[in-house]
C-alpha cells in the first residue's frame, strides 16, 4: 500500500508542476523510452516514460493540450532515438555540418507529430471508457500502434525505431513477429508499460489495479511462445554454397575522392582473394552498397578487371551507382546491385526502389533548391520495382539496399519466391553511432517475420548472416576490415503466419483489445450506477 500511495503521490506532484517543468520531464522521459531500443536496451525506461505520458494526457483539460503533451515526449523521444542522423551531415562538415542540429531536430520535430496526434486521438475516446483507467489505457496502447502503422507508409514512411523493436536483443521475445510482426509486439510491449499507470489514481479499484501486472503476463506469454518456436527450430544450410561477405571499412569522407577510388577497389579485390580461414573456398562473393564508385555496367575494362576475383561458377554481387549517361539522350542515375560473371559480364542487375528522402533525391525540388547528401547533383532515380533474382547456383532472393529492409509491407509483397534475402548497405554515413545497430536489429526481424535468413554486407558494418528465426549467426563488428565466410542456411519449411496473413494479424489483436475496451467501459458503467 505504500508502493501505490507513492505512485500517488508522484502523479499529483507531477501534474501540480509548472509548465516548463512538465515541458522538461516529458522530453526526459520520452528520450528515457529512446534508451530501449539497441544498442542500449534500457527495457525497464519504457514503463515509466510511457506511464508519464499517460497520465500527462489524461491531465489535460483540451485534446489540444493533450497534443502538446504527446509531441514533447515524442521531441526527446526521436532526438535520441535518431541522434544518429546528424553524423551524415558531418561527412562533409566544411558543406553540410551546420545543418547538423537542424536535422536532428526537425526531423524529430515532425515525427513527435505522430504521439501528439495518440495523445490528441485518445484523449478524445477516452471520455467513453472513463470510468475504467484500464480500458482507457487500451485504448491508449491501440492508438499508438495504429500510428506507428500511419508512419510505416505515409510520406515515403520511416518504420524505424517501432516500439516492438526494443527486443532486437532477445532472440525468444523477437519470435512473436513471426506471428504479428513488429506491430503486433509494439502493441503487446505498450500494453505491459503503460498498465502500471493505474496505480497511480487512488480512486482505482482493487480490481483494477491488479490490471497493472496483466500486460507483464501477455509477454510471458510471448516468451513462452518464442521459446517453444527456438526449441523446434532446425537450421540447415545449402549444400556447395559458400558466401564471402567482404566489408572493407573505407570511411565515408574518403570513399568519393577522386584520388582513392581505384585504391578502394583494390582494397575489395585483395580482401576477396584471401585465402579461406575454414578451408572452403567461397563460390560467390558479395561486395556493400556503392563498393564500386564507378558506372560499373558501362565499364568494360573494369568488369573485364573484376573477372578473374569472381570463383568459378559463381558470381561477384555489388553494388554501384549506374547511369545511362552515355547512351541516352534523358540520361538516369539508379543506386543499383549488379551480379557479374568470371566473364566479366553483368548477368542481373536490381534498381533501389525506395530512395531515401534529402539522402538519394530532394522532395519537392522545385521549391527546396539545395543538392542532396550522396555524392552528385543529380538526384537517383527510382527502379521499376522489387524483385526476386534468380541466378545459377544460388537459390532465388531478393535485394534490399540499405534501408529497403526496414519496410515490412515491401519485404512482404515479394511473396514466397526469394528463398534468402540480400541486404547491402553503406552505414559508413552514421560513424559508430547507434544507427548501424538498429539497422541491423530491423533486418533481424524481417529475418524472423518472413522466415527467411538474411545475408547483410555493410561498408563499415554490421556484415552479418542472420538465421530465418533472427539469430545472428555470425558478424563483423561495426568499424573493422575483413571478410566472413559463411554458409546460406535454408528458408524455413512452412511460411509463417506474418507472411501469409500480414498486419491483417495486428487488426484482429486490435478488434480484440476493443473488445476488452467495451467490456471494461460496461462494467465501469454499472459499477458507476450501483
Amino acid at each position: 500500500m505504500i508502493f501505490v500511495n507513492y505512485i500517488c503521490s508522484s502523479r499529483q506532484r507531477l501534474q501540480a508542476a509548472g509548465r516548463w517543468t512538465q515541458a522538461f520531464v516529458l522530453v526526459v522521459v520520452g528520450g528515457l523510452a529512446a534508451t530501449a531500443f539497441p544498442p542500449v536496451h534500457f527495457l525497464p525506461f519504457l514503463v515509466p516514460a510511457f506511464v508519464v505520458l499517460f497520465w500527462m494526457t489524461d491531465a489535460q483539460a483540451t485534446r489540444w493540450q493533450a497534443f502538446r503533451v504527446g509531441w514533447l515526449f515524442g521531441l526527446g523521444h526521436f532526438s535520441v532515438g535518431f541522434y544518429w542522423v546528424g553524423h551524415a551531415f558531418l561527412v562533409d562538415s566544411a558543406r553540410y555540418g551546420w545543418m547538423a542540429p537542424g536535422a536532428v531536430l526537425g526531423l524529430a520535430a515532425g515525427l513527435a507529430l505522430f504521439p501528439g496526434f495518440v495523445s490528441l486521438v485518445s484523449k478524445f475516446i477516452m471520455p467513453y471508457v472513463k470510468t475504467t483507467r484500464p480500458g482507457q489505457i487500451l485504448v491508449f496502447a491501440m492508438v499508438w500502434t495504429g500510428f506507428e502503422w500511419v508512419r510505416s507508409w505515409i510520406l515515403t514512411g520511416f518504420p524505424w525505431n517501432q516500439v516492438g523493436s526494443v527486443w532486437a536483443n532477445s532472440d525468444v521475445m523477437m519470435q512473436f513477429a513471426s506471428v504479428a510482426g513488429v506491430l503486433g509486439l509494439s502493441l503487446i510491449t505498450l500494453i505491459a508499460a503503460t498498465l502500471p499507470a493505474v496505480l497511480g489514481f487512488p480512486a482505482s479499484a482493487a480490481r483494477d489495479r491488479l490490471w497493472s501486472l496483466a500486460g507483464f503476463g501477455g509477454l510471458a506469454i510471448i516468451a513462452g511462445f518464442g521459446l517453444w518456436r527456438l526449441l523446434t527450430a532446425d537450421l540447415s544450410y545449402l549444400n556447395d554454397v559458400t558466401l564471402r561477405l567482404v566489408q572493407p571499412n573505407i570511411p565515408q569522407h574518403l570513399k568519393w575522392r577522386s584520388d582513392l577510388k581505384w585504391g578502394h577497389v583494390r582494397k575489395l579485390v585483395a580482401l576477396s582473394r584471401q585465402p579461406s580461414e575454414n578451408g572452403r573456398p567461397p563460390t560467390h562473393i558479395i561486395w556493400p552498397e556503392t563498393a564500386v564508385p564507378y558506372n560499373l555496367q558501362y565499364d568494360p575494362d573494369l568488369l573485364k578487371a573484376l573477372g578473374p576475383v569472381v570463383p568459378p561458377s559463381g558470381y561477384l554481387i555489388t553494388g554501384a551507382p549506374r547511369s545511362n549517361r552515355s547512351v541516352s539522350k534523358s540520361p538516369e542515375a539508379w543506386n543499383s546491385l549488379l551480379a557479374i560473371t568470371a566473364g566479366g559480364t553483368v548477368a542481373a542487375v536490381y534498381d533501389k526502389v525506395h530512395l531515401v528522402p534529402f539522402g538519394e533525391y530532394v522532395p519537392w525540388r522545385s521549391v527546396l533548391d539545395i543538392t542532396k547528401l550522396t555524392a552528385g547533383r543529380s538526384d537517383f532515380s527510382v527502379g521499376r520495382t522489387a524483385r526476386t533474382l534468380s541466378l545459377p547456383g544460388l537459390p532465388a532472393f531478393s535485394p534490399l539496399i540499405c534501408y529497403e529492409i526496414i519496410f515490412a509491407d515491401q519485404v512482404r509483397s515479394l511473396g514466397t519466391a526469394p528463398k534468402w534475402l540480400l541486404n547491402i548497405t553503406n552505414d559508413a554515413w552514421f560513424g559508430a553511432s547507434s544507427g548501424p545497430y538498429q539497422h541491423l536489429a530491423l533486418a533481424q526481424f524481417r529475418a524472423v517475420e518472413m522466415g527467411l535468413p538474411v545475408v547483410r554486407v555493410a561498408n563499415t558494418g554490421i556484415s552479418a548472416l542472420i538465421g530465418p528465426h533472427g539469430r545472428v549467426i555470425e558478424q563483423l563488428d561495426l568499424g573493422r576490415q575483413g571478410v566472413l565466410d559463411v554458409g546460406l542456411p535454408r528458408a524455413l519449411r512452412e511460411q509463417t503466419l506474418y507472411a501469409r496473413y500480414g498486419d491483417r494479424l495486428v487488426v484482429l489483436m486490435l478488434l480484440i483489445c476493443g473488445a476488452v475496451v467495451i467490456l471494461f467501459a460496461v462494467r465501469g458503467n454499472r459499477l458507476a450506477q450501483e
